[in-house]
């Protein structure tokens, strides 16, 4: 070994990233090496190369806060627009979805109601709207209708001041989902009418529904005052999603079940699915 090189300090990044963990850089902490080959081999200026750091530690905190989010919401797993089959159903207006993705609607505290029959997809873009809404930056609250009554009831008592701090008051959107599979008893629709009140230009509600609005009284007791409250809250700021198309669980069970005797037989098939001889 030459002179020289005996005399060229050990550099070591351990103080470096102790300082930035005490900081609460930890990612940057972590990963200080590939940051700084990242700037020799990009020549970043040490401004560049500061920039880097705090976009590497604000990326991983964004990421934390969306992976807690979207654990706290209560949103079912696996349910993006990018997984969307806009294939299967053409008849939903995808520009209308898109648009709903930007979030402007929560920014005025709009309502979103998704109509049609079981099956066509509203569950899943909510799901897709919900996940959107967090990676905005919004607080988002899932509910299947049966749930949230089931909390509402034990909050039955609850003064309205501490349901303040209920998330399902004050989420930036709720989310409710299956309204319309069984009817509310009158003291379930009372509660469901108090929750709509309190959101009431405060927060956005996105609701999917298997029955149009015209036959929600018999959802809401087969009251027709209450059921004119809840909606005249509902649809005063509302955007309507109309979805009319094919099941994708009927699709699901039809390729399991394979053709019907009648397909069969016209396509020269036996039972088990092989061609006659």
């Amino acid at each position: 070994m030459s002179p020289l090189a005996k005399k060229l300090p050990i550099v070591t990044l351990d103080p470096v990233a102790a300082k930035l963990t005490a900081l609460g850089l930890e990612y940057p902490a972590s990963c200080l090496p590939e940051l700084l080959e990242q700037a020799t081999r990009d020549a970043l200026s040490p401004t560049a190369f500061l920039e880097l750091v705090l976009s590497t530690e604000l990326e991983r905190k964004d990421e934390r806060r969306v992976t807690t989010m979207l654990k706290l919401s209560g949103l079912p797993p696996g349910k993006t627009l990018e997984d969307f089959d806009w294939s299967f159903q053409p008849r939903v207006d995808r520009r209308q979805i898109e648009t709903l993705a930007t979030c402007s609607y929560l920014r005025e505290k709009t309502n979103v109601l998704f109509l049609g029959p079981p099956g066509v997809g509203k569950s899943h873009l909510a799901t897709a709207l919900g996940v959107k809404a967090i990676k905005n930056g919004f607080s988002v609250t899932h509910f299947v209708l049966d749930d949230l009554m089931h909390a509402l009831r034990a909050d039955a008592a609850v003064p309205p001041a501490r349901l303040r701090a209920k998330r399902y008051f004050n989420s930036a959107l709720l989310i409710i989902d299956e309204i319309g599979f069984r009817p509310l008893d009158r003291m379930e629709a009372n509660l469901f009418f108090r929750l709509v009140s309190a959101r009431y230009e405060r927060g956005s509600i996105l609701l999917t529904s298997n029955k149009h609005v015209r036959d929600w009284p018999a959802i809401f007791a087969d009251d027709e005052i209450l059921t004119t409250a809840i909606l005249d809250r509902l649809l005063h700021h509302v955007q309507l999603v109309h979805i009319d198309g094919r099941s994708y669980r009927l699709r699901e069970l039809g390729a399991l079940l394979g053709p019907r005797p009648e397909e069969r037989a016209s396509s020269g098939l036996k039972p088990g699915g092989e061609p006659h001889a």
